[in-house]
């Protein structure tokens, strides 16, 4: 009975992790192209700007991506730990 339950939880723990994950990549997506729409707006109102936009861009993208990187590796420590 104890056994059968360990192995519950772990598959329920597989499960959460694996949505945990799902959600962090969902998550990230939807940042990099809400940060893309808006550069692009911004440079289409202001084209002599665009380098500077660009440049900043690219910084907040990769903040984005490093959060949802930590988010994943923090589902797979709890799936394996």
């Amino acid at each position: 009975m104890l056994l059968l339950a360990l192995l519950e939880a772990a598959a329920s723990a597989k499960l959460g992790a694996a949505i945990g994950a799902g959600i962090a990549a969902i998550g990230a997506g939807l940042g990099i192209g809400r940060i893309g729409s808006s550069a692009m707006e911004a440079i289409a109102r202001q084209p002599e700007a665009t380098s500077d936009i660009r440049s900043n861009m690219i910084i907040i993208a990769a903040l984005v991506e490093g959060v949802a990187l930590f988010a994943v590796i923090v589902c797979l420590l709890c799936l394996f730990l």
